[in-house]
């Protein structure tokens, strides 16, 4: 796993990172190129697919100077699982208390899942001070983290959820998002069609957003 301040550096001009579901291990590679050639750092594999831990190896393999983090985490299998696959990160979608105990035993950029304050101060009391956001739009959009920004300032978010690019500048001119999370940028249908050019070109759209922020 990296350190937070590597993962910080990534996000640096290229704060949007795709949230992927990749349902074959074939696509790791030309996805991984896409995604850096198209300027963003860093990716987010879901682990909601068979092939999930294969293809963030294979990603990391094809591109090793792309952040490549696991998604879905929520069991200690699937720390165990995604640390050994190679995870650079760690996102949940929320956080019970059976995961976090089992997350206190690692270092490394883990980002833990919350919907409301409370879920916030509670996790920043355990150590984590930056947070996934989820599910963003559902659970009260730019509007309810920019009201947080002001009792909560210390803790930083990567909202995910309804993030798309009509929206997506609302979240990241926030002081307290340090990235959004956004699944548009490849969808299992344009892999399955081999569409990795009009990928890319998407890629390069949303690397855009994030370029004077």
């Amino acid at each position: 796993m990296i350190n937070l301040a590597t993962f910080r550096e990534a996000l640096h001009g290229a704060p949007i990172v795709p949230v992927l579901t990749v349902t074959k291990v074939e696509y790791a590679a030309p996805l991984a190129n896409a995604l850096l050639s198209g300027g963003l750092k860093s990716a987010e594999v879901t682990l909601r697919t068979p092939v999930a831990l294969e293809v963030i190896a294979e990603m990391k393999d094809a591109a090793p100077d792309l952040v490549v983090g696991a998604g879905t985490i929520c069991s200690e299998g699937d720390v165990d699982a995604a640390l050994k696959a190679g995870a650079d990160f760690l996102v949940s979608p929320g956080t019970g208390p059976e995961l976090l105990k089992s997350l206190a035993y690692h270092d490394g950029v883990i980002l833990p899942g919350v919907a409301t304050a409370s879920e916030a101060m509670a996790m920043f009391e355990q150590g984590y001070g930056v947070l996934k956001f989820f599910p963003a739009e559902a659970s009260g959009g730019a509007n309810f983290l920019k009201s947080l920004a002001g009792p909560l300032p210390h803790i930083d978010f990567m909202p995910t959820g309804g993030v798309k690019p009509h929206n997506a500048l609302d979240y990241l001119t926030l002081p307290n998002v340090i990235a959004a999370g956004g699944t548009w940028i490849a969808s299992p249908e344009e892999m399955d069609a081999g569409d990795w050019a009009g990928i890319e070109a998407k890629v390069r759209e949303a690397a855009e957003l994030g370029k004077g922020i």
